[in-house]
C-alpha cells in the first residue's frame, strides 16, 4: 500500500498539480519557437512554487503558519499570470 503524504490529499494542492501541467503543455511549444528561455524559466519557477508552497504550509505546526504559506502560493499564482501576460 502506497503512503501519502497529508498534503496530497489537499485539493488545492492536487488543483495546482494539474495547473502545472497545463501551463507548461500549452506553453511549451511557444517558448521553443520565440526562444523566451528567460520567460520560460520563470514560468517554471512560479508555477511550481504553488504546490511546493502549500506542501510546506501543510507541514508548519499552525494554522497561522499554514495560511501564511497559502498567501505565498496565491502571490506564485498572480506571479504566473503575469509572466503569461508578458
Amino acid at each position: 500500500m502506497e503512503e501519502r503524504f497529508d498534503f496530497e490529499n489537499l485539493t488545492a494542492w492536487q488543483k495546482a498539480i494539474e495547473f502545472i501541467d497545463l501551463i507548461l503543455d500549452k506553453t511549451e511549444n511557444f517558448y521553443k519557437s520565440n526562444g523566451s528561455f528567460r520567460l520560460r524559466e520563470q514560468l517554471d519557477a512560479c508555477t511550481s512554487s504553488i504546490p511546493m508552497n502549500i506542501a510546506e504550509g501543510k507541514g508548519r505546526n499552525s494554522s497561522k503558519e499554514f495560511k501564511q504559506f497559502l498567501y505565498y502560493s496565491r502571490g506564485s499564482i498572480i506571479e504566473t499570470v503575469t509572466v503569461l501576460l508578458l
